[in-house]
């Protein structure tokens, strides 16, 4: 048997895969009704998702408590798993003001992946190693192996190396029974079953794992205490929308008059956390930055010392 041949065989047992001969005429339908199935399939993802909800869960809590003690988050993935790990990580400075070194995405092949395919970079577990290396991961870390098949070898590799190094470790796939998945300490199968176009995983599978990594990273941003509620209290005022944005959310976290916030901004630097402190402990700048630092950014704990 050639290489491709096994490899064939191997792809032939996954759900990702698989052909829906029911489908096989549906460039005859009219666009409305490729549309209205596409959108059905679409749907059905939310609730693969929420079967592996008690995993992610788990998952996130082992994440925030490597994190809260300096560790960092790492995607590995290839192609669009890896594009998405990317996305997510990068989302992360702007919205919860994270260094972007402390969540990281990489993909097969390096950031020129991301734009144009790396042929053959997915089948690299020694990438995966030697990205990692240079990162210099330490057992503080934790380290998501992204893949849809769950037998992409750059995922797995990462997994590997990572439980090498005593990092904590999450398989995210889209099939049951993964190598990915039995390869970390957490795995975390989405099963949404075949896509519309035969073994194209940016579809549903795409789908549920950018809502896996929006659950993953947010929760973990809130057991890091990077929210107040469902404020992002930790944006970066980046730009004169989230400048906008900024004083918005002071504002609904404190009920202040606009005087008032634009004072509390100006006395802490436009840290919006701060700034909340301010107003609602009633204590000044240097003294707000003091309690979250003790709080470990955590603004209710700061300001039940400040009370």
């Amino acid at each position: 048997m050639t290489a491709y041949a096994a490899l064939r065989a191997q792809l032939d047992t996954l759900t990702t895969e698989a052909f829906r001969p029911e489908l096989a005429d549906i460039d005859r339908l009219p666009t409305l009704e490729i549309a209205r199935i596409m959108n059905a399939e679409d749907a059905t993802v939310p609730a693969a998702v929420a079967g592996e909800l008690p995993r992610i869960a788990a998952a996130v809590d082992a994440i925030a408590a490597r994190m809260a003690h300096g560790g960092r988050l790492v995607y590995a993935g290839a192609g669009t798993a890896g594009r998405l790990g990317v996305l997510d990580a990068s989302e992360c400075p702007p919205t919860f003001n994270t260094d972007p070194q402390q969540v990281v995405g990489l993909i097969a092949g390096g950031p020129g992946a991301m734009v144009k395919a790396v042929e053959g970079a997915e089948d690299s577990a020694e990438l995966a190693a030697a990205d990692l290396t240079a990162l210099g991961l330490t057992a503080d870390d934790s380290v998501i192996g992204i893949s849809a098949s769950g037998r992409t070898p750059y995922a797995i590799g990462a997994v590997d190396f990572a439980r090498s190094r005593g990092a904590l470790t999450v398989g995210l796939s889209c099939n049951a029974g993964s190598a990915l998945a039995a390869a970390a300490e957490h795995g975390i199968e989405v099963v949404v079953g075949p896509e519309l176009l035969t073994g194209s995983t940016r579809l549903k599978a795409g789908t549920a794992q950018k809502l896996v990594l929006n659950l993953i990273s947010t929760v973990t941003m809130i057991r890091l205490g990077k929210t107040y509620g469902n404020l992002m209290v930790d944006v970066r005022a980046s730009n004169e929308k989230l400048r906008a944005r900024s004083r918005r959310i002071v504002a609904l976290a404190t009920g202040a008059p606009d005087a008032e916030i634009e004072a509390a901004l100006t006395t802490t630097g436009g840290e919006v956390k701060d700034a909340i402190l301010v107003i609602l402990g009633g204590v000044d700048g240097p003294t707000a930055a003091a309690l979250l630092a003790t709080a470990g950014g955590h603004l209710r704990a700061a300001l039940a010392e400040a009370r």
